[in-house]
């Protein structure tokens, strides 16, 4: 059947109010085009729709058929607006949201705080590492990434919008956190490290202060996520660099410690990152937005 939005408006309102009058009334509509909507309905159709009674108009059997319809697509039309203005405000809508291990707890809690105040979005969260996340920007498989130091070859966006300082951590009955001198770069290198994956963006700032200071980094350990370095770190396999941020509940319980090390912390931020031809959905902008503001107030206590 061809029939009209417009169509299935008039024919609802003149048998909700059972009077073609004041039908038009309310629509805003001359009588005569009240009328004419009916009947080009009823000739779609091959059947009368309404009947007169009295005053009043009335559905027919197939008006009643037709009553049903109206009321349901009209419905399903009024939803679907509603729904897509939720979307376009950035109220509703889906976000697949990729971060650095590193990120996961500072993600975490503007992910949670967000959703409080979205509570209608559904959230694709990924966790990985940094091979994970250039793979993932590379097949344009994200809206947005947290991490640490951007790829330079990518044809990415990158803002920062958090300071990540990296210090050096050790089991609390490790010498040097037993020592009150501050740690030389000697020192750090004697007593070796747990360090991430090559190519981690953590691994790549060790390297860089290392080869600063004329020292070469060598490991025979190797762990694939923050959790294990910390892990293995707490079980005395070797000093850590981690951020800062990652440490809350190992330094409030003691099982973690940071080291006065010279040349720490390292300085470095984490970056919002998305593709130049990625278009962001209204929610992504939104949650975009969101981090950019609210990443300041974040306030992790440190013990």
């Amino acid at each position: 059947m061809n029939i009209t939005i417009r169509q299935l408006k008039v024919f609802l309102e003149v048998s909700t109010q059972q009077s073609f009058t004041l039908a038009a009334k309310t629509l805003h509509l001359t009588q005569p085009a009240v009328s004419m909507q009916i009947k080009q309905l009823e000739a779609v159709v091959g059947t009368p729709l309404l009947s007169k009674h009295g005053r009043k108009i009335q559905p027919t059997d197939a008006g009643h058929e037709m009553l049903l319809l109206s009321r349901n697509i009209l419905q399903q039309i009024e939803q679907t607006d509603q729904h897509l203005k939720q979307i376009t405000e950035g109220h509703q809508g889906r976000l697949n949201l990729v971060v650095a291990s590193t990120v996961s707890a500072i993600a975490t809690k503007l992910l949670a705080s967000f959703k409080e105040l979205n509570p209608e979005l559904h959230i694709s969260f990924d966790v990985t590492n940094r091979e994970g996340i250039i793979e993932q920007l590379e097949n344009n498989e994200t809206d947005i990434v947290l991490m640490g130091q951007p790829p330079e070859n990518l044809n990415i966006n990158t803002i920062p919008f958090m300071d990540n300082p990296l210090v050096v951590i050790a089991s609390p009955r490790h010498p040097l956190a037993l020592q009150n001198e501050i740690a030389t770069v000697n020192q750090l290198l004697e007593h070796g490290f747990v360090v991430r994956e090559s190519g981690s963006g953590t691994r790549l700032a060790m390297e860089r202060f290392f080869i600063e200071h004329n020292r070469v980094l060598n490991t025979n350990m190797e762990m694939n996520s923050n959790d294990a370095i910390k892990q293995s770190v707490e079980t005395g396999l070797g000093l850590g660099v981690a951020s800062i941020h990652t440490l809350e509940h190992e330094l409030k319980e003691g099982r973690l410690k940071i080291i006065d090390a010279e040349g720490f912390p390292l300085r470095r931020s984490w970056y919002l990152v998305q593709r130049k031809d990625k278009r962001l959905s209204p929610l992504a902008e939104k949650f975009r937005d969101y981090v950019l503001e609210q990443a300041s107030k974040i306030q992790l206590t440190i013990y």
